[in-house]
């Protein structure tokens, strides 16, 4: 096993991890409802598609790293979940500048395609919404080596996280469309 990274303190882990979720959900409710019209040069809509793409690799990335962890390969395993993390930083990032920049869009179809899309959108938004503080206290536990807490937390945030990861791409396919 490996050693742990950060010393142990969850109380502080519990302030910081709760703080950082909370800002982050208030950050992007908050930008939803604004949109900058700014003429950039190019289409806005490319922080969509480099969305999909990392979402794309971050569900790999837990493919290949779940993979790792159940053949005894700790160091790649955590620095592949590392990676994972440091993607969806960007992919943050990335997420707010579209929007501010692109606003919304409308998805355009009709029937039980929308009724398929809403579906997945919805669950996709919820979990994504929801899921940040699992994934930090998860990655927490195995910073702290407290592996068996890891692996108990993981069994739930992988999927969770494999879900929003996987319908991420699958919610810009069905609307990318409508971008204009």
């Amino acid at each position: 096993m490996l050693t742990a990274v950060i010393k142990k303190n969850d109380t502080q882990a519990k302030w910081l991890i709760g703080i950082f979720s909370f800002v982050v959900f208030t950050v992007i409710i908050i930008l939803s409802n604004f949109k900058l019209n700014l003429n950039l040069g190019f289409n806005v809509h490319i922080f969509a598609t480099f969305n999909a793409i990392i979402n794309t690799i971050i569900a790999i990335l837990l493919v290949v790293a779940l993979i790792a962890v159940k053949s005894k390969k700790y160091t790649l395993h955590k620095n592949l979940m590392l990676l994972a993390l440091v993607l969806s930083i960007l992919f943050l990032v990335s997420y707010i500048a579209h929007h501010l920049l692109a606003g919304e869009t409308k998805f355009g179809g009709t029937g039980a395609i929308k009724v398929i899309y809403l579906i997945i959108l919805f669950t996709h938004i919820f979990l994504a919404a929801i899921i940040l503080p699992f994934i930090l206290f998860t990655a927490y536990r195995a910073l702290t080596a407290e592996f068996p807490l890891h692996k108990k937390i993981a069994r739930y945030t992988w999927p969770l996280w494999m879900y929003v990861a996987v319908t991420g791409p699958i919610v810009y396919l069905f609307i990318s469309p409508y971008y204009q």
